[in-house]
């Protein structure tokens, strides 16, 4: 998986250590096409409890363990706001978003 882990030292300012978050909207797929579209802060930790079945709700409920899209952010309101959009978003489009950037659906997040 190629991201980076958040927080991010980026500067100290009079002694105090400023950090940058990175967040990430994520999409992923069960075995039968089923997607799920996620926030988080931390992309491995959050990947992990779905493969592990650790998070109640839909994408435990549909079985959606398979990476197959994410973006990354700097500013958690365009991160919300980003993923708000793409929930909006009919299927097709969704699968076109996908597609340009992983056309046969790999498992992002199997090494």
């Amino acid at each position: 998986m190629s991201f980076r882990p958040s927080p991010i030292l980026v500067r100290t300012r009079g002694g105090i250590p400023m950090y940058r978050c990175t967040y990430y909207i994520y999409i992923l797929a069960s075995l039968s096409g089923t997607l799920y579209i996620g926030i988080t802060n931390n992309l491995k930790r959050r990947i992990y409890e779905h493969k592990e079945g650790l998070i109640e709700g839909f994408s435990k409920k549909y079985k959606c363990i398979k990476l197959i899209y994410f973006e990354e952010y700097h500013d958690v309101n365009e991160a919300i706001a980003r993923e708000k959009q793409l929930k909006n978003w009919r299927r097709e489009k969704k699968e076109s978003l996908i597609k340009r950037l992983n056309p046969s659906w790999k498992d992002l997040a199997s090494g």
